[in-house]
């Protein structure tokens, strides 16, 4: 059986956690931020935390199987 290739883009934007869950960054942090709120742009910079049984999950899986 060969081995399944893991989608690029997923895994540049996208990490495991070891309980299963998925982190990655949120988005609207590279142009455009002269007119953003501070508060708004403290809040992007954190990670977001899916988590494992969401339908997003599922996708990911099949994205990353080796993740």
């Amino acid at each position: 059986m060969p081995k399944i290739k893991s989608h690029s883009g997923s895994k540049k934007r996208f990490r495991r956690t070891a309980s299963g869950k998925w982190l990655h960054r949120k988005s609207g942090l590279r142009h455009l931020l002269t007119g953003m709120s501070s508060k708004r742009g403290r809040g992007l910079r954190t990670v977001k935390v899916e988590e494992k049984n969401s339908s997003e999950g599922k996708i990911m899986r099949a994205y990353l199987p080796y993740a």
